[in-house]
């Protein structure tokens, strides 16, 4: 017992030494010590670096990483750089490495290759892109009884039903069901066993459910098209045996195509992987077209002394066809690069886009840091690639070819001249809209048809969002049917003359999606009805709900277009999961 009374008296003394302590201890150096923290966690704050998307720069974070909108890379805002001139933006040269700018001489043509750049003259043919080749099979062995395939170069869509099959099997086995359906009871897993045996043989549930419901067994079952394509090679016929597994044919898309070119073994040397082709077709003689080498055989023919380099094209509107020759140069960058070009040209890459006007950034020479002065230019002829300037260049001068985005968001956050704030700017000049408004005038039964018009735009943009080709089209007659219904009598005066000129806009470009069997073709004729349906709703207005004016600048080779959403949200119709969140909301109107 005393031993504890030990232990307590010596605990209450060292509580007491403490607080003696903690009441005699000076005040100061606890502030001063804080004091010191604070200056520390500030100074830390104020260096630390803030990274922004160049698409979308109100998103800021403390770290590297992907923009939560668009996914590109966050690139580092940098505060330091600041002049007088607000058309100028100097940015660090880390900053300029980190966004990948790359500049274009002024004078650089794409049609005279052999004054800037050596070009090697080669010979080659279009073929079909491998990688589409696809096969369709029989699922199980039976007799062809009806075939809807006919002929090679028939167009066959996925879903789409191509032969009838008389199968002894299928006999067999959907008696096998209905007996094990009798006895399941007696006998477990009977019915799951006759059931996964159809199943295999990609008999649907429906149709099992069918057997089970009738008590029928069946010996006839439809084959359907497992993929979209032309047809390559035929194998079977109405009235042939087919085996399980046995082809019935070949097919193969035209969306992309091989581009496969001679090289002789003396120029080997100078192509590359990346090296641009410009190339023509007798079938097109006023075209040219551009590509790039993807692949160069390791094998020499030894016959002909040459290997084959190939390219990859993107097939818009189906103007290249399988079996095409073509004349083309394939570029190798020359040891002495003059300016001997006078026509002012420059990359499409390099222009932003702004209505009216377009933009680009011109990289100031003789600059202690990378500077970038904002310039309005007036463009008269585009093509594939490169657009033509009458205004607002000149000859030797450099624009930013690769990174405009970026220097362009930098601009807007350093509070410079820049196309967002052009756009500000237009967005005040009224005169800038040429859509007239009749929306006091127009009565309310015609808004209640636009909407219906608009509801069946909005699927038709969902189908185009998911990359669906047949949604598209069946959405697409209901636009035709909803635009057609639209009593025009409801209008009159130059309100009705201004619906006549959209409805025949929507009709024409909606039947061409409608018939059209390629998305990327689809897509091209929903930005022409996408510009009408539109000017329709500024026009008219509606009475359902608010839509939102959305713009993908990278849509149509980066000539940028626009659509109608129900929703704040970007869901990008012209390149789909490609780049689903890529856009900005131009307009709300309601």
């Amino acid at each position: 017992m005393q031993k504890y009374k030990l232990y307590i008296v010596g605990f209450l003394m060292l509580l007491g030494g403490l607080a003696i302590g903690w009441i005699v201890k000076p005040s100061t150096p606890l502030h001063e010590n804080h004091e010191h923290t604070l200056t520390s966690t500030s100074e830390n704050t104020s260096s630390e670096e803030i990274w922004t998307c160049s698409m979308h720069p109100q998103i800021r974070q403390n770290e590297a990483g992907l923009c939560p909108i668009c996914e590109m890379d966050l690139i580092p805002l940098d505060n330091s750089m600041g002049n007088d001139d607000p058309t100028v933006l100097q940015m660090s040269k880390e900053s300029a490495k980190l966004a990948q700018i790359e500049t274009f001489v002024v004078g650089e043509n794409s049609n005279q290759l052999n004054k800037s750049i050596n070009s090697i003259k080669t010979d080659g043919t279009v073929q079909l892109d491998e990688r589409s080749i696809k096969t369709q099979t029989a699922h199980l062995s039976g007799r062809i009884e009806t075939m809807s395939v006919t002929f090679e170069g028939q167009y066959v869509t996925k879903g789409q039903q191509i032969a009838s099959l008389y199968s002894t099997e299928l006999l067999a086995a959907s008696q096998e069901l209905l007996t094990a359906v009798q006895f399941n009871t007696q006998i477990d897993g009977l019915r799951e066993a006759a059931t996964k045996k159809l199943k295999n043989w990609k008999i649907t549930d429906d149709q099992i459910q069918n057997i089970i419901n009738t008590g029928k067994p069946i010996e006839t079952i439809s084959i359907y098209a497992d993929h979209n394509g032309y047809v390559l090679n035929k194998k079977l016929s109405q009235g042939d045996y087919v085996k399980q597994g046995q082809t019935l044919y070949t097919l193969g898309t035209t969306s992309n195509l091989w581009l496969i070119f001679d090289i002789f073994e003396s120029d080997l040397s100078k192509v590359r992987k990346g090296s641009k082709v410009v190339f023509t077709t007798p079938a097109l003689p006023s075209k040219e077209f551009n590509a790039n080498i993807t692949y160069i055989d390791p094998l020499l023919n030894s016959i002909s002394r040459t290997a084959t380099a190939r390219a990859e094209i993107r097939n818009y509107s189906n103007q290249l066809k399988p079996g095409m020759l073509l004349n083309g140069f394939i570029e190798v960058k020359s040891q002495n690069n003059k300016k001997a070009n006078k026509t002012i040209s420059v990359p499409n890459s390099a222009i932003l886009w702004t209505g009216k006007k377009s933009v680009v950034f011109v990289q100031l020479p003789d600059s202690e840091v990378p500077s970038y002065q904002y310039r309005e230019v007036n463009v008269i002829d585009r093509t594939d690639y490169f657009s033509t300037i009458s205004s607002g260049l000149e000859i030797g001068e450099e624009v930013v070819s690769h990174g405009a985005f970026a220097v362009d968001a930098a601009a807007q956050l350093n509070n410079n001249l820049s196309m967002m704030n052009k756009n500000v700017s237009v967005k005040k000049d009224k005169s800038g809209d040429a859509t007239p408004s009749y929306i006091n005038e127009t009565p309310a039964a015609f808004k209640d048809q636009l909407d219906l018009l608009l509801t069946s735009y909005i699927n038709l943009k969902n189908a185009l969002v998911d990359t669906d080709q047949q949604a598209s089209s069946l959405d697409a007659t209901e636009v035709i049917e909803n635009a057609s219904k639209i009593d025009m009598t409801l209008l009159k005066d130059e309100a009705h003359l201004f619906w006549m000129e959209q409805l025949k806009a929507i009709l024409d470009h909606t039947e061409k999606i409608e018939s059209n069997e390629d998305i990327e073709e689809q897509r091209n004729q929903f930005d022409f009805l996408s510009q009408a349906i539109i000017n329709s709703v500024k026009a008219f207005g509606t009475n359902d709900k608010s839509y939102y004016v959305q713009y993908c600048p990278m849509a149509k080779g980066n000539q940028g277009a626009d659509w109608l959403s129900t929703e704040e949200h970007i869901r990008n119709p012209y390149f789909g999961d490609k780049m689903m969140k890529c856009g900005t909301v131009k307009l709300e109107l309601n």
